[in-house]
């Protein structure tokens, strides 16, 4: 049920929803500062899950709720932290150690053009001919990025961008799971709290058997602060994204899509000093065009005043 909102209600939702897109989009950028100085990826995502377990852990106390969990709601985190996070950030550290920061904001606007498929496939969604062109818009993106010799500053950086394009998948993947399954009775800082925090005790052995650990104590450099950052904002927007899908509805929530692509591109030229081709710029908005065409369109919904 969508309550109706007065225009500046609606305003205060579409400024929540851009401070969203901001902070998400910082996300890349920071990965790949995070990585500069030559930390492993699995020593990254054992710090990154337990910054996100401390976060979320606080932000549950602050809100009063129960930490319980059953053997379901064990499982969800199971699944959660191997495809929604082991897998798909190992794959992302070690693609944004090789690829522009801002080339790996445009990708991450694959995520949703990859999900439409996997819903079809599992009868969650339907099919219709500008969503099929929408999934072509983000194919011709991409290869708007791989084919130009010129696209990118390497052309031995396009061997990464398959690398880096098994992160949305399986985001995709993660999405579609919550979607069909849901989240075995936890609430969303709940869900998450526990899939960082198990995935945090399967991160630490392959840390350390890897010979990937970071050590947690200063001095701190540019590496670690990037990390600690990243880490703090991607558990906090993703929590603001939870609240702002429950009081605008999951349609308008999605909306922060756009934004963080863009964002993420704008993050990169600000704090990496990137500069992009015209081929990468013509795959932005190829890609966001894409992401426009497979959104998921409002329904008709009784109003509450």
């Amino acid at each position: 049920m969508t309550v109706a909102l007065r225009p500046s209600g609606r305003l205060g939702l579409v400024g929540v929803l851009l401070l969203l897109g901001i902070g998400w989009g910082s996300t890349q950028s920071l990965g790949k500062l995070a990585v500069s100085s030559g930390h492993q990826h699995f020593g990254l995502i054992f710090w990154q899950l337990v910054i996100g377990a401390v976060v979320l852990g606080t932000l549950n106390l602050l809100r009063r709720k129960s930490f319980a969990i059953t053997c379901a709601g064990l499982r969800f985190a199971v699944v959660i932290a191997l495809i929604g996070t082991l897998i798909p950030n190992s794959t992302f550290y070690m693609s944004v150690a090789h690829l522009p920061g801002g080339v790996m904001s445009i990708l991450i606007s694959t995520v949703p053009l990859l999900s439409l498929p996997l819903a079809l496939m599992l009868g969650m969604d339907r099919f219709s001919p500008l969503r099929l062109l929408g999934l072509c818009c983000g194919v011709l993106g991409v290869a708007l990025i791989a084919l130009p010799q010129t696209s990118l500053p390497s052309p031995g950086m396009v061997a990464w961008l398959p690398v880096a394009l098994i992160g949305p998948l399986f985001y995709a993947m993660e999405g579609n799971y919550v979607a069909k399954w849901g989240t075995a009775g936890l609430d969303a800082v709940q869900a998450m709290f526990w899939a960082s925090s198990v995935g945090a005790l399967m991160a630490l052995p392959l840390t350390l058997w890897s010979g990937q650990w970071i050590s947690p104590l200063p001095p701190y450099g540019v590496p670690e602060l990037a990390l600690i950052a990243s880490s703090c904002v991607h558990a906090l927007v993703y929590a603001g994204y939870v609240w702002l899908a429950a009081r605008a509805g999951a349609v308008f929530a999605t909306q922060v899509a756009y934004v963080v692509t863009g964002s993420g591109v704008l993050w990169a030229m600000l704090l990496l000093g990137e500069r992009f081709s015209g081929w990468v710029w013509a795959a932005l908005a190829v890609m966001l065009l894409g992401l426009f065409l497979v959104q998921p369109r409002q329904r008709p919904q009784p109003a509450v005043a």
